[in-house]
């Protein structure tokens, strides 16, 4: 079962399964930052209001908004 990245809370660690039916300028550029298919993260905090979100994967930490982290599908690792 998957779920969309912003509803997971920090300290969190998922896969990225997919990406949602969004624009596809934001799959495309999701993908150029490292959110392919199978790459594991952690959700490092994500702000009062829910945006950004901050998560690390591959050696580095990545802040993404709220439309972005809501086009990122994830299963809970």
């Amino acid at each position: 079962m998957h779920t969309k990245l912003r509803d997971l809370g920090a300290g969190s660690t998922g896969i990225v399964d997919g990406f949602s039916k969004a624009d596809p300028a934001y799959r495309d550029r999701l993908l150029s930052m490292g959110l392919t298919k199978g790459t594991s993260f952690e959700v490092i905090r994500v702000a009062p209001l829910g945006d950004p979100v901050e998560i690390r994967l591959r050696g580095f930490s990545l802040s993404l908004r709220k439309d972005e982290a809501d086009a990122i599908l994830v299963r809970r690792a």
